[in-house]
């Protein structure tokens, strides 16, 4: 694993988010560094997906502040995220069936030899890409509609790693996934920490939680409730922090050497 500068790469501090009458988050704070993995985590209606909408600037906070790399920003549009270099993965995917693997990554992206799509130079980097995650994918090809889940699931990340961000989001990438094929996304992350990326994983999977993440940040009704580090805290202790049993969870986070306790 890369070891974990002390400046994170993506800093919250007070993040919050109304939606009309309803109030989605309040004062969120979390902090991600480079070669780790922070898995997000809560009950339904904790206000995960709406954190990771804040960050990727399609639901931008209306108060609160983010940081990059230290410095105070604002990410107002996806464009801006894109920009600093975060890469978000929806639940959905957001693949085109009717297209190929290689259409699929390049889409939007296209690139082109004298006005022509440069179809050999697309497929050859496509392969590369895929090569360096160790992803194997036979017929790069054949229209992603005919993949698994899991290689459709690969494919949607391969695809976040085109722009080289440092930063990746990715809510529930193993929620419909057999378990041969939830392995292939474990291994996928753990290629994505090596690389130095910080990976914000949204799961209810407790197993792919302790299997992959550093760290855990609970959300409960919108607010932070407890941050734990996965080598050392029991998924008793966790499941408590998110429905609610513990009042102290925040207290147990033992902060990084020159990392403030939040």
């Amino acid at each position: 694993m890369v070891s974990v500068s002390s400046l994170p790469l993506l800093s919250l501090r007070g993040v919050s988010k109304h939606f009309g009458a309803v109030q989605a988050l309040t004062d969120v704070e979390l902090d991600l560094h480079a070669g780790e993995v922070v898995a997000l985590v809560g009950d339904n209606g904790a206000g995960k997906s709406t954190l990771v909408k804040v960050i990727a600037g399609v639901a931008p906070a209306d108060r609160g502040v983010v940081e990059w790399e230290g410095r105070p920003v604002q990410i107002k549009r996806p464009h801006d995220a894109h920009a600093l270099g975060i890469a978000t993965v929806y639940q959905d995917l957001a693949l085109c069936d009717n297209l190929d693997v290689v259409g699929n990554l390049f889409l939007g992206r296209e690139i082109h030899k004298v006005g022509v799509l440069d179809e050999v130079e697309m497929e050859r980097r496509t392969r590369e890409l895929l090569h360096t995650l160790s992803i194997h994918i036979p017929d790069l090809r054949a229209p992603v509609a005919a993949l698994s889940g899991g290689q459709r699931q690969t494919v949607a990340i391969s695809r976040s790693l085109l722009g080289g961000p440092k930063v990746v989001l990715l809510d529930e990438p193993t929620a419909s996934l057999g378990v041969q094929q939830t392995t292939q996304v474990l291994d996928l992350i753990d290629q994505l920490r090596d690389r130095g990326i910080g990976v914000l994983l949204i799961s209810h999977n407790m197993g792919d939680v302790k299997a992959v993440a550093d760290e855990v940040a609970v959300l409960r009704l919108g607010r932070n409730n407890g941050f734990f580090d996965v080598n050392t805290a029991s998924q008793e202790q966790i499941i408590s922090s998110i429905t609610g049993a513990t009042g102290d969870a925040v207290a147990r986070h033992t902060p990084r050497a020159g990392e403030t306790q939040l």
